[in-house]
């Protein structure tokens, strides 16, 4: 049924991609059920639309494949480039890319193997902008709003961009791992206050995560317990008088099922969390698989839409946007021991 599916979509994409569009072939379908390919997927795609002399070349391609060749494809890129980084060039927002991304590349994964699925779409709104806030799990690559991000472009034609750890842009593994600027070009917008708050100006319609880095940092053992919420996105909520739509991910816990944050070696390598798990050893022969996240089937429910203020002199102080954040952590946290309770 699987190989079906995919020979559909792949027959799909052959008739409606334009020339210069990316259309996968055997090698892509191979990687796509290879955990060591995925990072070769995401690296071959930007290639085909953004010439890279700097990044990763098929004899590299190939050894990710075997254990413990990522390393020697790391010196072999590193000796190649002349004993330096690859080149950070200035990346902007695109959103052409980002669909090309999404049709491409997002599609196949989405569908048939992490079967995403949007629940209870008639609370979605007819048009941004917004605060899309969800829970957060799974200790590994952010699955759950790539593939959030993917079904709401669909569902409604948003252009949807997500709030994202400083980490996900120039942390050194980052950096070599996937193209410069990689996540800015896809619509990455760095979870710092300007940041948020100057996208926030723009109306964009914008993924985040209230728990913060607490989220996917919680573990397997607390995997269903939300975490304490920011105040900043309600308070940014009433400045812009932008709309929050809560919405419930249920899945993304088995990403990397069985993980335990080890706090201090995280801090010593500058990561946000690093989880240890089984699969980790995996990793250490295959560390291409840092993209790569176990098979799921992720739910998003969503929730009514929580309208802003339209008071233009409301200004919520932080205890009244303590509370309030507070009250909709609970709100969301009754609705994911319900869904839990049906499945």
């Amino acid at each position: 049924m699987i190989n079906q599916h995919s020979e559909n979509l792949l027959n799909s994409q052959q008739e409606n991609a334009p020339g210069e569009g990316y259309i996968f072939n055997w090698f892509d379908w191979f990687c796509l059920w290879y955990p060591p390919g995925w990072l070769i997927l995401f690296n071959r795609h930007w290639q085909h639309y953004h010439p890279d002399s700097d990044g990763w070349n098929w004899l590299e391609y190939g050894l990710f494949l075997i254990p413990g060749g990522f390393y020697l494809a790391l010196l072999s890129r590193w000796l190649r480039l002349g004993f330096r980084s690859p080149r950070k060039e200035v990346g902007e927002f695109d959103p052409k890319y980002q669909q090309a991304f999404g049709k491409e590349l997002l599609a196949p994964i989405v569908k048939y193997y992490f079967r995403g699925e949007l629940q209870q779409v008639e609370n979605l709104p007819s048009t941004g902008p917004l605060i899309v806030a969800m829970n957060h799990a799974g200790m590994c690559f952010p699955w759950d709003f790539l593939t959030l991000g993917y079904l709401l472009s669909e569902a409604k034609g948003w252009v949807v961009q997500p709030i994202a750890n400083p980490v996900l842009f120039e942390h050194p593994w980052v950096i070599w791992w996937l193209p410069p600027q990689w996540s800015q070009v896809l619509g990455g917008v760095r979870a710092e206050l300007d940041d948020f708050e100057g996208a926030l100006a723009q109306g964009k319609i914008l993924l985040y995560a209230p728990e913060g880095i607490r989220g996917p940092g919680k573990g397997w053992r607390k995997r269903y317990q939300l975490e304490k919420f920011d105040v900043s996105f309600i308070q940014l909520s009433d400045r812009y008088h932008i709309p929050i739509l809560p919405v419930v991910c249920i899945g993304s816990e088995s990403l990397h099922p069985w993980a335990v944050n080890f706090t201090k070696l995280q801090r010593l390598v500058k990561l946000p969390f690093l989880p240890l798990s089984p699969l980790m050893f995996a990793l250490l022969l295959f560390p291409s698989m840092g993209v790569w996240a176990m098979r799921t089937r992720l739910r998003y429910f969503i929730s009514p839409l929580q309208p802003a203020e339209l008071n233009n002199h409301s200004k919520k102080g932080r205890a009244a946007a303590y509370q309030q954040a507070q009250q909709l952590r609970e709100k969301l946290q009754l609705q994911i021991n319900h869904f839990l309770g049906k499945f």
